[in-house]
């Protein structure tokens, strides 16, 4: 990988704050050959460096945040983000801000910030499925092509997006669904936000859903978000996960269901005495696609259940976790997976 300096912009251009986090963008392998990289080596300075022109497409000021790969995201990280975010969103001279994250868990990431972050300027997540040591490495178009979406007027009243392979993503639509493509970004429901080629940007139109500046959600100050795990449903499955979950502690519970969010008559046993417990559980799918709908196959209004509408998994415990911080009212609950 190149060690140039990093580029000096010109002062006419917009100016764009970029915040690192590492990821396989910034990886690097022990040899050309080896399908191994450990990610987070490479300098936010050096991506840019290895990225040429994009000095003609805005001032930029880069800070290194973390050096993790994006299996090791959680909320602190998250905390930190989301103010970096905000304080250089608030700045009147910044334009945009664009997030350097790994694959794994961006689309958590971007919707977490969809939902928490306030301005109407653009936050843009990128990253790559090669290392930045790798043939053909994705991570220099990826960059400078997120640099050019969070530069760009058109960008503003989006919400958070995230770029990747030539594609603009919604953060509320795009999910990773696959383990090494460079493809491997979807947006299942809504279709793409646009397309930006060489940093030439054609957008297709925007999200309807509450977000970023007209979002009503926040994180809680001085205590942690309510813990919300995850259970995975599966044929013969019994209620001893979920009554772990409980006893361990969690306020919130997304069950990942087979087809339209449903589960086995043991699981929902057990699910349905946590909610009596007073735990938030939210029907979600695993299925990958899909509205799941309130009172369909089971009696969500008699359990006290929430239905995750389009929300996939990972996506519908990060809103249940802000939800809980203002209400366990499961009927308020349910009307925030309506709204956002």
């Amino acid at each position: 990988m190149a060690r140039r300096r990093p580029p000096e912009s010109s002062p006419g251009l917009p100016r764009v704050t970029i915040l690192a986090t590492g990821g396989t963008i910034s990886g690097a392998q022990p040899s050309r050959s080896s399908r191994e990289y450990r990610p987070g080596l490479f300098s936010i300075k050096s991506l840019l460096a290895a990225a040429p022109g994009v000095d003609s497409l805005a001032r930029l000021d880069a800070a290194e945040v973390a050096s993790i790969g994006s299996q090791d995201m959680g909320e602190r990280v998250w905390r930190t983000l989301a103010q970096r975010t905000q304080s250089a969103l608030s700045d009147p001279a910044v334009a945009g801000v664009v997030i350097t994250h790994g694959t794994d868990t961006m689309e958590e990431t971007a919707y977490f910030l969809n939902l928490v972050v306030r301005s109407a300027k653009p936050a843009v997540l990128v990253g790559a499925m090669r290392p930045a040591t790798a043939m053909s490495a994705d991570g220099p178009m990826n960059l400078y092509n997120a640099v050019a979406t969070a530069a760009h007027p058109a960008s503003a009243g989006r919400g958070v997006l995230v770029v990747a392979n030539d594609e603009i993503h919604f953060a509320r639509e795009v999910a990773k669904t696959n383990t090494t493509q460079v493809g491997t970004f979807k947006s299942t429901h809504r279709g793409l936000a646009g397309l930006v080629s060489s940093g030439r940007i054609h957008f297709y139109g925007v999200p309807l859903r509450l977000h970023t500046a007209a979002s009503g959600l926040a994180i809680p100050s001085g205590r942690p978000l309510p813990r919300v795990d995850i259970i995975y449903a599966h044929s013969g499955m019994g209620r001893e996960l979920i009554d772990a979950s409980v006893r361990a502690g969690a306020r919130g519970l997304v069950i990942a269901g087979v087809g339209n969010g449903n589960m086995g008559a043991r699981a929902l046993a057990a699910a349905a005495a946590a909610s009596r417990a007073g735990l938030a559980v939210v029907r979600s799918s695993r299925t990958g696609g899909g509205i799941v709908e309130r009172n369909v196959e089971m009696d969500d209004d008699r359990l006290g259940f929430i239905a995750s509408d389009e929300l996939n998994p990972q996506k519908a415990r990060i809103l249940l976790m802000l939800g809980l911080a203002r209400t366990q009212d499961p009927r308020l609950l349910q009307e925030m997976f309506y709204a956002y």
